[in-house]
């Protein structure tokens, strides 16, 4: 089979490999990829800025059809079309593990982070992880659930979002959009920031019905807070670009005792944070990790329930073996959410 894989550290370094198929064990289940979605994880693996197991199989965000299953596995079926978990392994036996919050246990195990992933013609999951996907949701739209589940988990299960909130939103990417139509579809006021690089994105997300979109390198903050939240401030911000600048102008424009909850991935670590705003303005700070099973059956209701169209939000689909141009296109800020076709 053909997979996509990180080969060495440093920029670059990726190939296009052939490989055996891999034979699932007793729990899982070998998934036949049909789409896999670009991650800003990619490209940052990509660029040599996060550390992953190498030589790596990258790729996590992707539907697919069991091709074949383990001798256990009794919920799936051969031909059943699925998504899965990015979580392949826990330990199962510490606190975050028996709470199901297995995005935050310190021995976890990722697709496409510490095991092969979904850029390949077939990636192994855990049946338990695996869920089975209505009609309703098409091939295309059902790569978008693992970071929309990353969204849903921000906007659900780590704040609440009441109806005519304010929310600000930084980075009109792939998470930046989807979460912008999360917080609208609850009700509230959504503001999606950009910088001038971004005027393709923020074009795209006008479209998707996000009215509010600002280019934060010409828009003079004072007037912004005054037209949108009377001088106030945003109740709620979400930070999804992994720019420390956008995480301080966060702080900035949110209200006193205010939300900010930080989605976006740092690119490199450790980060400033402007204690004397958090302290003086009684700011909650908060880290939203990727997502846990909840999020993913949240999301999948979500996906059956709202009204909102999210393919547009895919903008360029590529056969894997034109993965250099597609990484190309995922990196200039001209796209939205790229997706590979084995």
């Amino acid at each position: 089979m053909k997979a996509l894989r990180k080969v060495a550290d440093g920029l670059g370094n990726m190939e296009l490999c052939d490989l055996d198929k891999p034979l699932p064990k007793d729990d899982e289940v070998l998934i036949k990829v049909m789409f896999s979605g670009i991650c800003g994880s990619d490209i940052h693996a990509f660029k040599g800025e996060y550390n992953k197991q190498i030589p790596l199989t990258l790729g996590h965000e992707f539907i697919g059809i069991v091709h074949e299953k383990g001798d256990k596995v009794t919920d799936l079926t051969i031909g059943d079309r699925v998504v899965s978990e990015t979580t392949y392994q826990v330990c199962e036996k510490y606190v975050h593990c028996l709470a199901q919050e297995y995005n935050l246990c310190s021995q976890r195990k990722g697709l496409g982070t510490q095991v092969d992933g979904s850029f390949a013609t077939f990636v192994l999951a855990k049946a338990e992880r695996c869920h089975k996907l209505p009609d309703t949701i098409s091939n295309e739209v059902a790569a978008l659930i693992e970071p929309l589940a990353c969204c849903i988990h921000a906007a659900m299960e780590k704040t609440h979002i009441h109806p005519n909130e304010k929310i600000a939103v930084f980075g009109p990417g792939p998470i930046g959009v989807l979460m912008a139509l999360v917080v609208k579809s609850l009700g509230a006021e959504v503001t999606l920031i950009g910088i001038s690089k971004d005027a393709y994105r923020l074009a795209k997300a006008k479209e998707l019905g996000i009215a509010q979109v600002i280019d934060s390198q010409t828009i003079e903050w004072t007037a912004l807070l005054e037209e949108r939240t009377n001088q106030l401030g945003f109740d709620q911000v979400f930070e999804c670009s992994g720019s420390p600048q956008a995480l301080q102008q966060a702080l900035e424009i949110v209200k006193k005792k205010g939300i900010v909850i930080q989605e976006g991935l740092f690119a490199k670590n450790p980060v400033p944070v402007d204690m004397s705003l958090l302290l003086n303005k009684e700011i909650q700070l908060i880290g939203s990790r990727t997502q846990k099973t909840s999020s993913w059956h949240k999301t999948i209701e979500w996906l059956q329930t709202s009204t909102i169209d999210l393919s547009p939000v895919i903008t360029k689909i590529l056969p894997m073996d034109q993965w250099e141009e597609a990484f190309r296109l995922a990196m200039n800020g001209k796209e939205l959410k790229v997706l590979l076709k084995p």
